[in-house]
């Protein structure tokens, strides 16, 4: 009885037969010893190529990393809640105490570290703002601190890079509401310089940025549109005034030169007030200059207006307004009135502090919709702008002052200590500056 063998509809058709994926370094070739030629081993396995070397893990026998394998199953950050919970929780812990959750693991370090975290802070309106001062002691070295307006205490900072200790005339500004660069300034052994380094409030950590393309110092400098910008001031060389202007733009992370100014200047206040960046300082032959720059036509024009004749150091734009003191120790404020191109008296905190350069208000910054007033003695005063009613005797919270490293004292004590001379100025302020972390 014949047996009729059933034969697969591919065996005469020369497939290749596709080697299995093993965890093996061996050869089929060797699968049978007895076959003396490859040619064997060929006809052993059918269609195959003269040698089947099937596709060899080579980690396959290696053992695994025991640290990696635990690095891949990571704690959750707060045990029993998921990631996306536990972040909807540490965000709303106040910024002062954030270097403590930085030392609490490596996971809240990075997450603290990242700018996902202080994103997503500044998108749900929880970031918070901090006055950083910048100042320089009799001895010319350069220290800073951090104020918190909220609980209204200073926080110790990173100290300042070893180029900026003695710097003078060089520049601040803040970008992207969390860096706050220093830029150009004269070293005393150096000369001038062009380094560029900043300072991110989300990682408490200094860093370097492209330097500029002029060294310079005793320079303007402004922020529009997240872009920062530099003009005038003066270098060594046989012109010692510049009227160059270079901006410095941190998406694409380099400066370029822009138009020069009219004259050469060395500005000694600056402002940006709608839309356009006025900056007033000393010529070549020391005679007093004022220039406006229009971003839009990249193009600067002599300006003498009453605005800039009446215009005083500090001043700040705010609220599209543009306000300045109207007294040395920041105890009156006024406001440019555009309509009769004057200045006018805007508010009086009825409360004089004394003539001495300690209580000398030194800048003026916005923190939390309010102007704040910063003194050389770091005493800071709170004015509510916004406020419609404008007289402190009905309205005590229109002007507030907070006692601060450095105190208030009664008008009487004030009057004699200016008198005796024991208000000596050990520090100044050079530079003030909000963050937003």
């Amino acid at each position: 009885m014949e047996q009729t063998v059933e034969r697969s509809p591919n065996a005469n058709r020369g497939f290749r037969i596709q080697a299995p994926l093993v965890d093996s370094v061996s050869c089929y070739c060797k699968v049978d010893s007895g076959l003396k030629t490859v040619v064997g081993a060929r006809k052993f396995v059918s269609g195959s190529k003269l040698c089947i070397q099937p596709d060899i893990n080579p980690r396959a026998h290696k053992t695994k990393n025991p640290r990696r394998e635990r690095t891949r199953v990571q704690p959750p950050l707060l045990p029993g809640l998921p990631d996306d919970l536990a972040i909807a929780c540490l965000i709303r812990v106040s910024r002062i105490e954030h270097n403590k959750l930085r030392l609490v693991c490596k996971r809240w370090y990075k997450l603290l570290a990242g700018n996902f975290f202080y994103s997503l802070r500044k998108t749900l309106g929880m970031a918070e703002e901090w006055v950083y001062v910048i100042k320089r002691d009799k001895e010319g070295r350069i220290s800073w601190h951090a104020f918190d307006p909220t609980h209204q205490l200073w926080q110790p900072l990173p100290p300042v890079p070893g180029d900026y200790n003695s710097a003078l005339g060089f520049g601040s500004a803040v970008l992207s509401g969390c860096h706050l660069y220093l830029f150009g300034g004269k070293d005393p052994l150096k000369g001038s310089m062009r380094r560029v380094i900043f300072y991110s409030a989300r990682t408490n950590k200094w860093h370097r940025a492209p330097d500029m393309l002029r060294k310079r110092h005793f320079f303007g400098s402004c922020v529009i549109n997240n872009c920062l910008y530099v003009a005038g001031g003066e270098c060594e060389g046989i012109q010692r005034t510049l009227r160059s202007v270079e901006v410095y733009d941190p998406n694409r992370n380099r400066w370029s030169f822009i138009a020069d100014m009219s004259t050469a200047m060395v500005p000694f206040i600056g402002v940006v007030y709608e839309g356009k960046w006025f900056l007033k300082g000393l010529g070549a032959h020391r005679e007093v200059l004022s220039e406006a720059y229009e971003p839009e036509t990249n193009t600067w024009s002599p300006i003498n207006d009453g605005m800039v004749s009446g215009w005083r150091n500090p001043s700040i734009s705010m609220n599209q307004k543009l306000y300045a003191l109207d007294c040395r120790d920041g105890c009156k404020l006024r406001v440019y009135d555009e309509g009769t191109d004057s200045w006018s008296r805007f508010i009086d905190s009825k409360v004089h502090l004394g003539n001495s350069r300690a209580l000398e208000a030194a800048a003026l910054v916005p923190v939390n919709g309010k102007l704040c007033i910063i003194r050389h003695n770091m005493s800071i005063s709170m004015v509510d702008v916004l406020n419609p009613d404008k007289r402190v005797e009905s309205n005590p919270r229109v002007w507030e002052n907070i006692a601060c490293k450095g105190h208030f004292r009664s008008r009487f004590t004030n009057f004699w200590s200016s008198f005796a001379g024991r208000s000596g100025l050990k520090s100044h302020i050079v530079h003030c500056q909000v963050l937003q972390a």
